[in-house]
């Protein structure tokens, strides 16, 4: 009885070694036989009670290497199916043919206002300064001069963190002008680019997130004639030559004095139109001289330095620039929007 199983094994193996599938159906039909839930060796695990003490090791050994001897089989069997098959459709393939045209993106429009402002000041010797999103509050506000009861520390302006009074998103980008402070020696001279939030309304003019350029300049004898000249230059590569500024009286709590700065606007030439409400001028940034509080906060000496601070809303430049009168624009992804901006660099 022991001879004959073990002859019945060896006969299987036999049979899976010379086995050739030539189809996919085939080789599925192998992996039935052999290797499915109801195939040829699993009765044979069973056997082993009929088989001899002494050679009940040998029987178990001899099955399992013919399972394995299967496995492989299918593998191999599967494999070369396949290749056949990919082969088969490749060479259907006409190579010659000229290929799908590719579709390019484009920068976004604000990644283009960006890069053109910070190109601006570089040229005169402004430096890229980038901090952190999340944010202190003394970094955000107390540095900057901000009172314990100024709005802007109100909750439904600044986004705090969950159970934090101390963190928060940063409302401006004006906390790298207190970090940069802190950590450099004047004389000073950056632009800060970045993203910043603040808990307002989402409207066709405002949202909770927005991204601003903000400047500052620190150095002995820097006077409010210079902030003046460094922004009449900016507002002449930024809209074209011939553009004209006025600096309106102001008030923010890290400069003093503080103002608001307008172009003439570059769509009507002044003659009055929608875009500047018929007043010939559009507001595009705050300006002012840097508060000595705020240099002595950030441990600068204000008896020796003196500076200038400005910061403008990329989103705004944008919109001038490009005419576009709904801010959420810039947020929604809209392909048909962003497309236009393609030929832009």
């Amino acid at each position: 009885m022991s001879s004959d199983i073990f002859e019945k094994v060896k006969r299987i193996k036999e049979e899976i070694e010379n086995a050739i599938p030539k189809s996919k159906e085939e080789v599925e039909q192998f992996r039935i036989k052999y290797l499915g839930s109801k195939n040829l060796l699993k009765p044979l695990f069973g056997e082993i009670v009929n088989v001899a003490n002494e050679r009940k090791r040998e029987f178990g050994q001899l099955v399992n290497s013919v399972k394995v001897v299967a496995e492989q089989k299918f593998i191999e069997f599967k494999n070369k199916i396949e290749s056949e098959v990919e082969a088969s459709e490749n060479s259907n393939i006409d190579f010659s043919a000229p290929s799908d045209p590719v579709e390019f993106g484009s920068r976004h429009p604000i990644t283009i206002t960006m890069n053109r402002i910070i190109e601006i000041f570089e040229r005169i010797g402004f430096a890229v300064a980038e901090e952190r999103e999340i944010e202190e509050d003394w970094f955000n506000f107390t540095a900057m001069n901000t009172p314990e009861d100024h709005p802007a520390r109100d909750m439904q302006d600044t986004y705090y963190l969950k159970d934090s009074t101390e963190m928060l998103l940063r409302t401006h980008t004006s906390s790298v002008q207190a970090r940069v402070m802190m950590s450099q020696k004047p004389p000073i001279r950056i632009i800060a680019p970045g993203r910043v939030y603040r808990n307002e309304t989402i409207s066709a003019r405002a949202h909770c997130q927005f991204h601003q350029v903000e400047g500052l300049y620190i150095a002995e004898g820097v006077s409010f004639a210079d902030m003046k000249q460094t922004l009449l230059y900016f507002a002449e590569e930024m809209f074209g030559k011939g553009t004209k500024i006025r600096l309106r009286p102001s008030y923010f709590p890290f400069t003093e004095p503080s103002a608001e700065m307008d172009i003439s606007c570059f769509i009507c030439g002044t003659e009055g139109c929608n875009v500047c409400k018929y007043t010939g001028w559009v507001e595009i940034l705050g300006c002012g001289m840097v508060d000595p509080k705020v240099l002595e906060n950030c441990g600068i000496d204000s008896e020796k330095y003196t500076g200038f601070a400005f910061g403008m809303g990329v989103e705004r430049q944008a919109m001038l620039k490009y005419k576009v009168n709904d801010i959420r624009l810039f947020f929604e992804n809209d392909k048909r929007f962003l497309k236009q901006f393609k030929s832009a660099l």
